[in-house]
């Protein structure tokens, strides 16, 4: 499976949809469905009856997937594109900045 430019704790800003300049932090990663979790960004409600694991029942709000091509890293402020640099056992993320690259990790 092939590494992921978008890793969890990375900050990123949504470049697409509803909540379009929104930053946050990735909470999880899903390569396999291309999907990342960001802190604040796409609430979704949840209504839910009252259980024995909830008692008070009532709306929930949290946060939904959304498409990982909708978030760019956010490196020092501005979003940047990322890639790869090195061989298999050296291989680093880096950020493309102005026509240079920075090493992020």
């Amino acid at each position: 499976m092939a590494a992921s430019k978008i890793k969890k704790d990375d900050l990123v800003r949504v470049i697409a949809g509803k909540d379009k300049g929104k930053e946050g932090k990735v909470l999880s990663v899903d390569l396999k469905n291309h999907k990342v979790l960001v802190e604040g960004v796409n609430k979704v409600y949840k209504h839910s009856k009252p259980s024995a694991a909830n008692q008070q029942g009532g709306i929930i709000e949290k946060e939904a997937p959304i498409d990982i091509s909708n978030v760019m890293y956010l490196y020092k402020g501005s979003t940047v594109r990322v890639g790869f640099q090195g061989e298999k056992k050296n291989k680093v993320r880096v950020a493309h900045v102005n026509g240079k690259t920075e090493t992020i990790d």
